[in-house]
């Protein structure tokens, strides 16, 4: 590692001159890459070759997986939040954690499963919400997204149900303790040497502080999951730990399982319905699309019924595999070189070199998509109106080979479940501030900084009552009818306190001038005893 290199793209990085001309810090890597040869680039302060190339992709998910694990400097990065779970381990760890997780989730039932807590959580809990909050309501859809992905991740993999969809908003801290560790095990990464990161840690001191205070809290409530799971007995459920702690005993090694559970379920769902409805809000027509889709496939006024139905929803497919080629919720993923090798490119890496693929990048390419790259097409990933995938080492957004991502059709599910739902419910505007790109803050897994603040209107001619919880429905009612008595009345009060300050402000004005008057007059009179 060379912290004292003095190349262009070293003092960038270094300067975070890169700044000046871009929001985000993917953003000038991809210009880069885009303006690299080879696709290629190195930052040598770090000691990270970074790739936008296709064929170099191929070569280090499949051609020569077993020289690009995630390796050591990548474990000891994000040990202390993900520990000994699937995404942080190789080896032996990863194959058991891997099949154990496979032969659950390619189960028939297993679907099944995750198609119902799906469907109960956007019929009981997601909907109901958001027509409480409709009309002049502003609601952050990232926060919403995140709470949704929360809860459905909790009661499939653990059977569990945090409840955090309540109209009140409750604050969670085990999501709150998730997001700072995510965000700070991240910033780990980006510093230039390992060295700053470990003498805070060692000494206790500024971000690494506040991990550690993180990743407690998130022990202790992992650690009640899996204490309330024994208690419940697992031997008669479905949930994905129950499955797990029948062939494990650890409960440090429970505890990374449940980490990563959350880390894959939770926060790349939420990442991809953000970017999803932001993009949607600037494309109508792919708006109207799905909808009109969802009248040919489903029913008009109609809800998902199975399945079955979602596989035949093709334009929605293309749709969201289109917003995650823009902004793939894992914008990059690097691995460590293990042997000296040499890339499809030519480029050459030493053993120990952290070797990162760029998706972000990637979808951003001609070289790759055409010269309408950066346009949001679903038509792209249609043939015949099939939807049709492109090689997975051109999107590597569930990553290929033998890392393929395992709960891909699970995540699928869910965000397409819930984006048709919201879709054929609610009319879905972006509110102030506006931005013409993300900006996104640092962290595993793409989060917009400002969150995506938008205003809901019911388009009531598409609301399935009938399949509502109506008790629920109804107090949603009255909540906003209660609301709107409120803000008329805070309104009546602010313009009598209006009123009354102007009323103290003309009094204090009249004051004023009557003391002026008098001091005016004072004056005069002492002049004239001066003067005589």
């Amino acid at each position: 590692m060379n912290i004292f290199c003095s190349c262009e793209t070293c003092q960038a990085y270094l300067t975070s001159s890169w700044s000046k001309d871009f929001d985000n810090l993917c953003d000038w890597y991809t210009h880069l890459l885009q303006n690299s040869p080879t696709k290629t680039i190195h930052i040598h302060m770090l000691r990270n070759t970074i790739t936008a190339n296709p064929d170099n992709v191929e070569y280090m998910l499949k051609t020569r997986f077993e020289n690009y694990p995630k390796g050591k400097n990548f474990s000891m990065i994000l040990g202390d939040f993900l520990g000994r779970g699937i995404f942080n381990v190789d080896g032996e760890l990863w194959s058991f954690q891997k099949k154990m997780a496979s032969l659950e989730l390619n189960k028939s039932s297993i679907r099944s499963f995750a198609f119902d807590i799906i469907n109960y959580e956007i019929k009981h809990r997601l909907v109901p919400l958001l027509l409480s909050k409709q009309d002049n309501h502003v609601l952050d859809m990232q926060d919403v997204f995140k709470r949704f992905s929360f809860n459905s991740m909790c009661k499939f993999s653990f059977g569990l149900d945090p409840m955090c969809l309540e109209q009140s908003f409750p604050i969670s801290h085990f999501s709150m303790s998730f997001d700072l560790a995510s965000k700070l095990s991240a910033e780990r990464a980006m510093t230039v040497s390992p060295l700053v990161w470990k003498l805070k840690r060692l000494f206790n001191l500024g971000s690494e502080k506040r991990l550690q205070e993180a990743v407690r809290m998130i022990n202790i409530l992992a650690k009640e999951v899996i204490r309330q799971r024994r208690k419940m007995g697992f031997c008669d459920h479905k949930d994905l730990l129950s499955r797990f702690m029948s062939s494990v005993n650890d409960e440090a090694y429970l505890r990374d399982i449940v980490i990563s559970f959350l880390l894959a379920g939770r926060d790349t769902v939420a990442s991809a319905l953000t970017s999803f409805f932001w993009l949607l809000a600037k494309h109508p027509e792919v708006e109207s699309a799905i909808r009109l889709e969802a009248d040919q496939v489903i029913g008009h006024d109609k809800d998902l019924t199975c399945f079955e139905q979602l596989q035949q929803l093709h334009y929605l497919q293309a749709a969201t595999y289109e917003s995650m080629r823009l902004y793939p919720p894992v914008q990059f993923n690097s691995k460590f070189c293990l042997q000296d090798d040499v890339l499809p490119d030519g480029t050459s890496l030493k053993s120990g070199t952290r070797v990162t693929y760029h998706s972000y990048a990637m979808g951003r390419l001609e070289q790759i998509w055409g010269q309408d790259c950066l346009e949001f097409k679903p038509q792209r990933w249609l043939k015949d109106g099939m939807f049709y995938p492109h090689n997975p080492f051109k999107y590597p957004i569930f990553q290929g080979g033998l890392r393929l991502c395992l709960g891909e059709e699970m995540a699928l599910l869910e965000l397409k479940s819930v984006a048709l739902s919201l879709l054929t419910k609610f009319h879905i505007q972006l509110a102030p501030p506006f931005y013409k790109t993300p900006r996104f803050s640092p962290g595993l897994t793409a989060t917009f900084s400002y969150g995506l603040p938008v205003k809901l209107k019911v388009n009531f001619n598409q609301l399935d009552f009938k399949n509502l919880d109506t008790e629920l429905l109804l107090k949603n009612i009255s909540i906003m009818q209660e609301n709107e008595k409120l803000r008329k009345r805070a309104e009546e009060l602010n313009q009598e306190n209006q009123a009354l300050l102007n009323e103290i402000k003309q009094k204090l004005s009249k004051d004023g001038n009557n003391n002026d008057s008098n001091n005016s007059s004072c004056n005069q009179n002492a002049s004239h005893s001066n003067n005589n």
